[in-house]
């Protein structure tokens, strides 16, 4: 008998072949004791104390299923080397497209300066009536605006087209140049080259130690001074002291955040009060669409000794 644990954060039900127990259990507590002999492990929503108790209590574990896209907080949890880890890589893509999507035009259309004219019941001028189509000189649509996305994976594969389709010209940046869903992509070696001519930089990057404050004041300096920049990937890749400098020193033009360097996001940051961020609380995901399909084919494959999908490699 397989033992699968499933966590109550999970609405989705996996389909389960006969001879696999499935535990419920609830992301906030200790693991029950009469599960301890789990192979299989899901995880979403997990806090570092729970999955660094799991990796040291479950002993015959042979999987761990994140429904995150990213896997860096399984990775740090410490489970065994022999403990296969899949990622939720493609259950996020529609919502976190989704939501740049709605970033990308609050920015363009000045939504964050119009809710603050409403609070003042203000009728702003500067935001409405006629209005000047400067492209190339500033972001005020997505109608001939050159977006540059830094981490071209699934994400910015269901981003894309929908930029495409509003009129923006679209480039990726990744590790290796070449063309990903239709689109042309940068070496990051090559990416001092198209900042100067980027209208918007959206990163989409993983966490990882290569990443660490990669988009950073270098990054700022070489953007345009109309530029904005949206991060929906992780915090800990954007240096926000050096973000903040360059706004408030006319570097750039602003920001919109979802992912933080430390969430939640302290009261006292000052990237609450600075008027041109705008500021989302990691709602860019948090929808796992087909994670029941995604358990249920990596349980068989696992059942099997097939080859699961999402396969994260490890040193």
């Amino acid at each position: 008998m397989t033992t699968l644990l499933l966590p109550s954060s999970m609405s989705d039900e996996p389909v389960v072949p006969d001879g696999v127990h499935v535990v419920r259990y609830d992301v906030a507590e200790p693991l029950p004791d009469d599960a301890l002999d789990a192979e299989a492990l899901v995880v979403w929503g997990n806090g570092h104390g729970q999955l660094s108790d799991a990796a040291r209590r479950l002993t015959r574990l042979r999987w761990v299923q994140t429904l995150a896209a990213g896997p860096d907080s399984v990775l740090a949890a410490g489970f065994a080397p022999d403990v296969v880890i899949t990622s939720g890589r493609g259950l996020h893509d529609g919502p976190v497209a989704e939501h740049t999507l709605a970033l990308l035009l609050a920015l363009a259309r000045r939504l964050p300066d119009c809710v603050r004219a409403q609070d003042e019941h203000r009728w702003a001028d500067d935001l409405g009536g006629m209005q000047e189509f400067r492209p190339g000189l500033e972001f005020r649509s997505l109608a001939e605006a050159r977006v540059l996305i830094w981490g071209f994976g699934s994400i910015a594969g269901r981003l894309a087209p929908l930029l495409t389709a509003l009129g923006a010209e679209v480039q990726g940046v990744a590790r290796t140049a070449g063309t990903r869903h239709g689109y042309p992509v940068l070496s990051t070696f090559d990416l001092p080259d198209a900042l100067p001519h980027t209208d918007v930089l959206v990163s989409l990057l993983p966490a990882t130690p290569q990443n660490t404050r990669v988009v950073d004041g270098p990054v700022f300096e070489l953007l345009p001074d109309h530029a904005f920049v949206v991060n929906v990937g992780r915090g800990a890749v954007l240096d926000e002291d050096a973000l903040l400098s360059a706004i408030r020193h006319g570097r750039i033009a602003g920001a919109a955040l979802d992912v933080f360097d430390t969430e939640p996001l302290p009261a006292d940051s000052p990237l609450w009060t600075e008027p041109r961020i705008l500021v989302t609380p990691h709602a860019a995901g948090g929808r796992p669409l087909g994670a029941g399909e995604l358990v249920t084919e990596n349980l068989l494959a696992l059942l099997s000794g097939a080859e699961q999908r999402n396969v994260v490699p490890r040193a």
